[in-house]
């Protein structure tokens, strides 16, 4: 006999829960972040001349388009899930979160053959530099190994966000950094008795961080009795009806961050070709949206949860009133970061070991990255929103239009006028001021009002 349970997992949109949601999940997303930058920072030590920040960069954002497919099938999965605690019908999240599984883990071996057999053609057509090439192409195919664990652990992050338990996040969170910090250390330079594997080093590492935040998560989750309470380990079978729902509602988000991604790639391929200190200072930008942005895309996640959740419960009249509480938190964090940032630009950019020529012509650039976080904190917010309504097509088509702005943009000022790395970073206004204004304009005219999901 099937146990059942009487907790309830829904939202209201005082700042209280606000907060108690997006503050661990705002820890989960830094996590990435963190290993990615302490990557950076010892390869920025490795050698002063760039190559390996430069290769990083690449590395990093290639990676980064097969980790945002599966935070699309990630945000997908918790918006049914947070739908379903909303509606109180509790019985099916373990049905929903098996199935996401077994998706994940398809998707997750389509991006290590992918990598395998196809990276190595493409990079050889857009990188010009053979060195640069092939150290890529050496770090991928180590890289992509952590594919698996780290599909499985977002779909832990879907479970626990879409049902408003985002503080157990915080286990695997801590794990998995100390894990990253440890061997890159030890596998890049050669301590702890550990091999000087160089480069090469910090891809081994962050696939065993990888592994080690899923286990820590699986076994929190396991003992706190969540594991029995949803169920979530008796619906392995494959359920054509689930998967179908999943699919709809992720395809279109994953195509979404897909195409984003993509874009960056391309961004960054064009930006190889101003030299590598220009690639090398675009690599420690990332890494300041990467990691200040934490708390905007923190605040993200949240919106989708809780407008999914509080349209479950019948209270669409209340979703506006919600996201302008958000902002208002998420703009505030923004505002006060970017403000950290134009005063102690120095600071940031010292904990790579470059010259003071890299630190002169990176410091504009924050300028221009700090603006942008402001734009993204109000902008991604309303973008989620719109995830957390269940209209994820509409999701596709504000990034598809803005993509189009975005990609005209970078390759007329980058590619056929050479202006400056400044104003190539200036793309990051075009993007996110055009999210925001398609974004605001749906959520207002009330289209997505009656969506059953």
């Amino acid at each position: 006999m099937e146990s059942t349970t009487t907790k309830s997992y829904k939202v209201s949109i005082s700042t209280g829960d606000i907060l108690r949601m997006a503050l661990p999940i705002s820890l989960s997303i830094l996590v990435p972040q963190i290993n990615f930058i302490t990557n950076n920072i010892f390869l920025g030590h490795l050698d002063q001349a760039g190559n390996a920040l430069s290769a990083a960069g690449i590395t990093g954002v290639y990676y980064l388009l097969f980790a945002v497919m599966g935070g699309g099938l990630n945000n997908g999965l918790q918006a049914l899930v947070s739908r379903r605690a909303g509606e109180g019908r509790i019985e099916e999240i373990g049905k929903l979160f098996s199935q996401g599984l077994l998706i994940s883990l398809a998707l997750a071996a389509a991006g290590i053959l992918i990598t395998w057999f196809l990276a190595p053609w493409i990079l050889s057509f857009s990188l010009h530099s053979g060195q640069l090439r092939q150290q890529s192409i050496d770090f991928l195919r180590i890289r992509i190994w952590g594919l698996p664990f780290l599909y499985v652990y977002q779909m832990r992050n879907a479970l626990l966000v879409g049902t408003n338990q985002s503080k157990f996040l915080v286990y695997g969170t801590l794990a998995e950094t100390i894990v990253n910090i440890v061997l890159d250390y030890g596998l890049i330079f050669g301590h702890f008795g550990l091999p000087a594997i160089g480069f090469n080093g910090a891809a081994f590492s962050s696939i065993a961080a990888e592994a080690a935040g899923m286990g820590v998560v699986f076994l929190v989750i396991h003992n706190k009795g969540i594991s029995r309470e949803l169920q979530l380990y008796r619906h392995w079978r494959l359920d054509q009806k689930n998967i179908r729902l999943i699919l709809v509602q992720s395809s279109p988000l994953i195509f979404q961050y897909t195409i984003s991604i993509t874009s960056w790639v391309f961004f960054y391929i064009l930006i190889e070709h101003h030299g590598r200190q220009a690639l090398a200072i675009s690599n420690t930008m990332r890494n300041i949206f990467g990691l200040f942005g934490v708390f905007t895309w923190a605040f993200a996640s949240t919106t989708n949860a809780m407008v999914s959740n509080i349209i479950g419960q019948g209270l669409e009249d209340r979703v506006t009133a919600l996201i302008k509480k958000i902002i208002l938190l998420s703009t505030s964090v923004s505002v006060v970061i970017a403000i950290v940032l134009n005063i102690f630009p120095g600071l940031f950019l010292s904990v790579y070991g470059q010259d003071p020529a890299f630190t002169a012509a990176a410091i504009p650039v924050i300028r221009v990255v700090s603006t942008a976080l402001i734009l993204m904190s109000f902008s991604v917010v309303w973008l989620n929103a719109v995830t957390g309504t269940g209209n994820t097509r509409i999701n596709l088509l504000i990034e598809f239009v803005t993509i189009v702005f975005y990609c005209c943009y970078v390759y007329l000022v980058l590619e056929r006028w050479h202006m400056s790395l400044v104003a190539g970073w200036l793309s990051e206004w075009v993007y996110w001021l055009s999210i925001f204004t398609q974004s605001f304009l749906y959520i207002r005219s009330g289209k997505w009002k009656g969506k059953v999901i």
